[in-house]
């Protein structure tokens, strides 16, 4: 609907000056956050290693940024406000882009929506400050400044009050803005960051803080993540770093079984530029698909790095977006980056399980006070008190354990087994702890692997049942299998239409043994309906596969001989991923012999 009255031609009128740098900042400057990412990127651009930025009420009211780059001179200030005025690009090619910016919309659309003051000063010439509100600029004025900027926005959308009702309130503004400076600070872990909240009357509250690191840049990447993600983090992640047809991937992935229950914590950077790309994070997603559930989420941080003339920057005003002249490509290096070095992990687990468990074993009522601690000489003679006696006919006592004697190998990773607890854990003991072991998701993972390794080399082989199986079903869920039957048969699982909405199974995968048709023909239905219509063919054939996996692993409940639990751990110790099952699950949690000592008291 028009909003002009009917047979009445609209007039069309040339927009004046500020009513198009209004029009042009809604764009670019969303909200304060968008106003702090764009000046910290100018700074990086300015070759800053130090950028303190300073904010009050969620930067409605005042967003400061100052670094200590190059600087510019008095003539350039008139300049830098003026829209599409910038240093970074000659206009000649917009394809080769090295730089964060290259519109130079930024700072005159901040001057559009707010009171922007820029104080700057170049190597070898005096300092200037000048000074826009509304799109309306001052006098060039000189100013006391050292060598880099300092650029004060106070009051922003003033001059746009609508803008100000789509704000969120100043602690989602806050938290924004803090989150676009650990994006870039981690992109570049070589510059020193700091973030502080202003208030009136009150100290100022220092929110985030990176020094700059030295050192190459997996160095300094790794202390950067470590001081903004956490040490749990960097603990559970592994490197990456593979290049392939002009591409190169870089940073850092979390092993599986340190997922999270959103994508909180994924980041991927494209030529150092933090991102927000559907394919770049889509792949991340399929890299870790055989290994979580569909409500976990992987965390890692990635940098594509690739010619400039290979990936289009200028899609979006925000620049937040890329489009790459070959998107297969870096999607394959990412699945195939990822998948190599989560293959390369073995069947190590993350370290936070073993946390998790010693902190759910731990007490948790208050500490009483204790006047007196006990000396270490009086712990060490109660300790040997407690320990059994060396008398006649108590030697030889049964011990509570599978083996009577130990093996030769003490040092091996996942130990040798001693017991069976509740027909479906395995206690190993290791030379440095105890191993406990979901048996049935261990063996589920191990199945899960031998059906794809014999589906890549020669096929999954089928053992044809000596009177089929017929199952009913409803009639869509038959024809849905029906549909896949071709692919079916791939993975051993042969089946034809009997009439009706009956199915006939003829042969079932040789490696899950004897299996009950039915229930195996409703896992599969269960995992197509999970999947929905969104999934590729292979996405769909392996998620079968897992779940085939899950009906002919180990169930819980079985009993396992000492052989039994032993050959388990070995094969685990020997095949990748072993250490989370299919749904991303620990297949087991390592307790160490001081943590286990420490629960205890004596340590």
């Amino acid at each position: 609907m028009t909003v002009h009255a009917p047979n009445i031609r609209p007039i069309i009128r040339p927009l004046d000056e500020s009513a198009i740098n209004r029009i042009a900042a809604g764009e670019v400057v969303e909200r304060p956050a968008s106003a702090v990412k764009e000046l910290v990127e100018n700074a990086l651009d300015a070759g800053a290693r130090r950028i303190s930025v300073e904010y009050t009420a969620g930067g409605k009211v005042l967003i400061r940024v100052t670094d200590d780059g190059c600087g510019m001179t008095p003539e350039d200030l008139p300049l830098a406000m003026a829209r599409h005025a910038t240093s970074k690009i000659d206009g000649s090619d917009l394809l080769n882009i090295r730089s964060f910016g290259f519109r130079g919309e930024a700072l005159a659309s901040l001057g559009a929506v707010g009171r922007l003051t820029l104080t700057s000063r170049a190597e070898g010439h005096e300092g200037a400050s000048l000074t826009v509100a509304g799109g309306r600029m001052s006098p060039l004025r000189p100013a006391a400044a050292v060598r880099g900027t300092v650029i004060e926005l106070r009051d922003l959308f003033y001059a746009t009050p609508a803008r100000l009702k789509f704000l969120r309130t100043d602690r989602a503004e806050a938290q924004a803005i803090a989150d676009v400076i650990k994006r870039l600070a981690m992109a570049e872990p070589q510059v020193g960051f700091s973030l502080t909240e202003v208030a009136d009357g009150e100290a100022p509250r220092l929110i985030f803080r990176a020094d700059p690191l030295s050192g190459d840049f997996f160095e300094a990447l790794h202390g950067r993540l470590a001081s903004v993600l956490g040490r749990d983090f960097i603990d559970n992640a592994l490197k990456i770093d593979i290049e392939r047809d002009g591409l190169r991937l870089t940073g850092y992935a979390a092993l599986p079984t340190y997922s999270r229950g959103s994508s909180v914590q994924q980041f991927v950077c494209v030529n150092g530029r933090p991102v927000l790309d559907r394919t770049l994070l889509g792949a991340l997603r399929v890299a870790y698909f055989d290994f979580l559930s569909r409500d976990r989420h992987p965390a890692a941080v990635l940098n594509l790095i690739c010619d400039p003339e290979r990936v289009d920057v200028n899609v979006h005003p925000a620049k937040s977006e890329v489009r790459f002249r070959e998107p297969e490509a870096a999607r394959s290096l990412i699945i195939t980056g990822l998948r190599t070095a989560l293959s390369g992990a073995g069947h190590r687990a993350s370290s936070t399980v073993a946390d998790a468990t010693l902190a759910a074993m731990r007490p948790e009522a208050p500490r009483v006070y204790q006047m007196e601690r006990p000396s270490q000489s009086s712990l060490r003679q109660s300790y040997a008190y407690q320990a059994p006696e060396s008398l006649t006919g108590f030697a030889e006592a049964p011990a509570a354990r599978v083996e009577p004697e130990l093996p030769q190998a003490p040092d091996l990773p996942l130990g040798a087994a001693r017991a069976q607890v509740h027909e479906n854990y395995i206690i190993a003991q290791t030379a440095t702890g105890m191993v406990i072991v979901d048996q049935h998701a261990a063996h589920e993972r191990l199945v899960y692997e031998r059906l794809k390794r014999q589906m890549a080399e020669t096929g999954i082989k089928a053992q044809a049942l000596l009177i089929p199986e017929i199952v009913d079903l409803s009639a869509s869920d038959a024809s849905r299998l029906l549909a896949l039957a071709d692919d079916l048969a791939q993975l051993g699982l042969t089946i034809e239409a009997f009439g009706g909405t009956a199915i006939a199974v003829r042969e079932t995968p040789a490696i899950l043994g004897n299996v009950s048709a039915k229930q195996l023909l409703e896992d599969v239905l269960d995992e197509l309906s999970d999947l929905g219509q969104s999934q590729s063919l292979q996405a769909k054939m392996e998620a079968i596969l897992s779940r085939m996996a899950c009906h002919g692993s180990i169930r819980s409940g079985r009993q396992m001989r000492a052989e039994e639990m032993n050959a388990l751990l070995r094969e685990m110790e020997a095949t990748p991923h072993s250490g989370q099952c299919n749904h991303g699950r620990p297949t087991y949690v390592e307790l160490k012999l001081h943590d286990i000592e420490r629960l205890f008291g004596r340590r």
